[in-house]
């Protein structure tokens, strides 16, 4: 704590607040969506956010303080999609069963060492392409945005633009403020309607069914490990924290289990909002930005104790607001990546591939377009490279030797 206490920064707690923002109005859309599909009401779409709250919350702490990194974690924004195509046809109860199911397999391919191997084998510009093409979409919302809300789009953009120049250590502590000031009064936001009320979790019994297993489980342990965990990690490794997968992964499982009871999918490393926390925006010091993923972790236990609160708050914004304030808060992590994948030249044209896939947004066969980005991207690098059968064998035998490694260590 008084290490803690010492590192404390303005600008850290900020970049964990940005986080959390844009989180809850963002991916937070698509869990309303869920609810919908299941026919929910407002009590237990309370549960939820409480649960997925507290899930992040309190991963996010232990690990940004045991790792000494800023390890953002969240809810599955993909695996909550695939709850939109199968409610109501599955019920709730089999729904939950599935996220213990998911978070029970997410934890043994964790701890087995297997993934940070897998992380390893894949090349830097590869893995920087694809998170380019995540980043990317959050890029151009700012810009789209321009289009149906011009006066606080540009009027966001402008602000930026000059905070940046005079006061560069402040600048999204600034945007925020005057994104709030400017969507109040060129939107007509209004937060009267705002009640402070505690959210009361509701215990849901778990089934476990055949149906519920093959169509939820499988793929949301599939989505979690290639939409999330694996840019997540990507995120850390390309900010200098080489922190093993294997002890974050295990966290973000085993505080999967308890949440699910009470409607928290499953809790993974944050793939898109983790860039706010990791650059230079959160502390000038690399070694000092865990703060970030601890204030982080301490906005997501405010908002899962208020939230129906915090949902209602956010919620009363405009759109608008949350694209810009996010997309503007990640162009140093989108330029960032884009160097690093064309930084080599070796790289360059499979790592130009592995961004223009990801960012493409495809999906085939239920996995994201981040897992074919990095796919496709390491094919056409091998093939690029004229290195064929033998740098596959090689890094067959390469990535066998790591994952031996990683289950001694």
């Amino acid at each position: 704590m008084p290490t803690l206490i010492k590192d404390l920064s303005l600008s850290a707690v900020v970049a964990g607040f940005l986080a959390v923002l844009v989180s809850y109005s963002g991916p937070l859309a698509i869990v309303f969506q869920a609810g919908n599909s299941a026919g929910i009401g407002p009590e237990m779409m309370t549960s939820w956010v409480w649960a997925i709250s507290m899930g992040a919350a309190v991963s996010g702490i232990v690990l940004s303080l045991w790792l000494k990194a800023p390890v953002v974690t969240a809810w599955s924004a993909p695996g909550t999609a695939l709850l939109v195509t199968l409610f109501p046809e599955l019920s709730l109860n089999e729904a939950i069963g599935a996220y213990l199911t998911a978070a029970v397999a997410i934890f043994i391919i964790g701890v087995t060492g297997t993934f940070d191997a897998f992380v390893r084998a894949i090349p830097k510009g590869i893995a920087a392409g694809m998170m380019a093409g995540i980043l990317f979409q959050f890029g151009i919302g700012a810009f789209t945005a321009i289009e149906t809300t011009p006066a606080l789009a540009l009027g966001m953009l402008v602000a930026y633009v000059v905070f940046r120049r005079l006061l560069p250590k402040y600048t999204l502590i600034l945007l925020l403020i005057t994104g709030v000031v400017l969507a109040v009064v060129l939107e007509g936001a209004s937060l009267a309607g705002v009640r402070w009320t505690i959210a009361v979790p509701q215990f849901i019994r778990p089934e476990w069914s055949l149906e519920s297993t093959l169509s939820l489980a499988i793929p949301l342990v599939l989505v979690s490990l290639t939409g999330q965990f694996l840019p997540g990690m990507a995120i850390l490794n390309g900010a200098g924290y080489h922190v093993k997968a294997k002890p974050v992964i295990g966290v973000a499982s085993l505080v999967s289990l308890p949440m699910a009871l009470f409607g928290g999918i499953t809790t993974v490393v944050a793939a898109i909002t983790a860039a706010i926390c990791t650059g230079e925006d959160a502390h000038k010091d690399p070694g000092k930005r865990y703060v970030a993923g601890v204030a982080n972790g301490v906005f997501y236990l405010v908002g899962g104790l208020f939230a129906g609160t915090i949902v209602g708050l956010f919620t009363s914004l405009p759109a608008a607001f949350v694209a810009v304030l996010a997309g503007l808060a990640l162009l140093g992590a989108i330029g960032g990546n884009l160097f690093a994948a064309l930084e080599e030249a070796s790289h360059r044209e499979a790592s130009l591939i592995a961004f223009i896939v990801t960012a493409s947004g495809m999906s085939l066969f239920g996995l994201s377009s981040a897992f074919w980005g990095v796919v496709i991207g390491y094919g056409c690098y091998l093939v690029l490279n004229g290195q064929g059968r033998r740098t596959f064998a090689t890094g067959s035998a390469r990535l066998g030797a790591q994952s031996s490694e990683s289950e001694q260590s």
